[in-house]
């Protein structure tokens, strides 16, 4: 008995190291992203913007697969620009490729901007890229007000008007199912290939998926403050700690067994 409330007691302590961390409702924000309300949410596929040849296609038809979405304006001066340079700085680097395990979308959240600014910027940022990807894997987008804002509210991206031409805005790439399903938000400018590949596993949940990510989700998590994926020594250490336990319950318990079984052996033969 006191074998076995020794092994409850180790659980009890493994199952603490478990616990989630309950986090205080956030108030609404005006300008930023709003990550927390939205993951796990979906953005209306129905939504309709103009790609860079001018054609006008719905996001139902344009997300077939994992899609890392950026929200812009091509004619920003200020972070839009560093953030499209390291998102063609990552694609070069992860191992991973455009068009077959994930889809790029720059999306212009500036209802003024057409097709013929949205071709430059294709055009330059594709350009830039030393690897070669397909056409169609990395689509820069315009659409009219209420398309954008209807997607920028779905994805919890809020921006404000500043001036006659600028905007007020985060920077953030935002990881979609092809569900349309938010599955991860990564901030900043500059991108590890590790946060791409994670985040597209992650999004691809809804399909078939390498066994390899399973290994991954076992020992990295999302930091939601460092906005990084991190050694997730808790989950490591605590399953380690489960298995040494397991292990030594099982040998208490057998010992156990034999103890028993020798004394009434003994006794048989007294």
């Amino acid at each position: 008995m006191n074998n076995f409330k020794f092994f409850v007691l180790c659980i009890v302590l493994i199952l603490s190291l478990y616990q989630t961390p309950v986090f205080a409702e956030g108030k609404q924000i005006e300008i930023g992203v709003e990550d927390k309300e939205k993951l796990g949410k979906y953005v209306p596929l129905d939504l309709k913007f103009t790609n860079s040849d001018g054609k006008v296609l719905s996001l139902r038809e344009i997300i077939k697969r994992p899609t890392l979405i950026s929200l812009v304006y091509f004619n920003c001066p200020g972070i839009c620009s560093p953030l499209l340079n390291g998102l063609t700085e990552v694609i070069d680097k992860v191992a991973i490729e455009p068009g077959k395990d994930y889809d790029i979308l720059s999306i212009s959240f500036d209802h003024k901007e057409n097709s013929v600014v949205a071709t430059k910027w294709k055009d330059k940022h594709i350009g830039d890229l030393k690897r070669k990807i397909p056409v169609d894997s990395w689509r820069f987008m315009t659409g009219d007000s209420a398309s954008i804002r209807q997607l920028t509210n779905s994805l919890g991206f809020y921006f404000k008007k500043e001036g006659d031409k600028d905007y007020l805005h985060a920077a953030t790439l935002i990881m979609l199912s092809p569900h349309g399903k938010i599955t991860r938000y990564l901030f900043g400018t500059d991108f590890l290939p590790f946060d791409i590949k994670m985040s597209t596993i992650e999004a691809s949940r809804e399909l078939d998926r390498p066994t390899i990510s399973k290994i991954l989700d076992l020992c990295f998590k999302y930091d939601a403050q460092g906005r990084k994926y991190v050694l997730n020594l808790t989950r490591i250490v605590g399953t380690l700690m489960f298995l040494t336990i397991g292990i030594f319950a099982t040998y208490l318990i057998k010992s156990g067994k034999k103890k028993r079984k020798s004394h009434f052996d003994q006794g048989d033969t007294i």
